[in-house]
């Protein structure tokens, strides 16, 4: 593991708290991409970090094994989800029998994976027919103030605090969909969000507060009631092997 990736064990409890969830939406597509119901099947769940995909894939009725590599996201994962199985591992190792899977899940993980490893494990792991889904839930920057705020962000780091480079495994004829979506929260919860990510980890909680206290005067002044919309735009990608 990189130490970028590393970084979420000593805020798994900040992460799992702030980090948003996932449409009902997204699941249908999954399914409708995958030609198959998640009800009943088995599924893996790698990366799962703190559970907030694995949870949903077992609201939708699968049997979800959660595969998480940090000791801390593992931790609190066990904490919020004590009925989820979880084991330790990580997409290029996946610790699961060959042929065994209906299903294998990367929320927004795939992008921690080494692909020439990855991809063979999943061709591993996943039965003849079973689904392979890749998603990445991303603030929308058609939005005027989170393009904005992406911006500063990129002044601060160089780049965007978002996700890693993503190598898509073209090789297994991926479909592709989009899920837009919105939830209203307040500004110190979006602020929260903005902080989990992996470069604000790194950064250090003093220019990591110095940054989001600008980020919330700046809020509060084009949003006083203290409340944002995010939007989001959810990337599936979808492979049946």
């Amino acid at each position: 593991m990189t130490t970028r990736a590393r970084s979420f064990d000593a805020a798994a409890a900040l992460y799992h708290a702030s980090r948003p969830g996932y449409p009902d939406a997204l699941f249908d597509a999954v399914e409708e991409l995958a030609g198959a119901s998640l009800r009943g099947a088995r599924v893996a769940d790698a990366g799962a970090g703190t559970g907030i995909a694995s949870a949903l894939l077992h609201a939708r009725g699968a049997r979800v094994l959660a595969v998480e590599p940090g000791d801390g996201m593992a931790a609190e994962l066990r904490r919020a989800h004590p009925g989820i199985p979880v084991v330790r591992g990580d997409g290029d190792r996946l610790p699961l029998a060959s042929d065994s899977l209906d299903f294998l899940t990367y929320a927004q993980a795939w992008h921690w994976t080494d692909p020439a490893r990855s991809v063979p494990e999943a061709r591993r792991v996943l039965r003849p027919g079973g689904a392979l889904a890749l998603w990445w839930n991303d603030l929308d920057l058609s939005v005027d103030w989170i393009a904005e705020q992406d911006e500063r962000i990129a002044g601060l780091f160089g780049a965007p605090a978002g996700p890693q480079p993503r190598e898509d495994p073209e090789e297994l004829g991926l479909a592709t969909r989009e899920v837009r979506w919105s939830r209203r929260i307040p500004v110190d919860a979006h602020l929260a969000n903005l902080s989990s990510h992996s470069a604000f980890l790194l950064l250090g909680e003093s220019a990591t507060r110095e940054f989001t206290g600008a980020e919330r005067a700046r809020l509060l002044e084009r949003f006083p009631d203290g409340t944002v919309e995010e939007a989001y735009v959810v990337t599936l990608r979808v492979a049946v092997v």
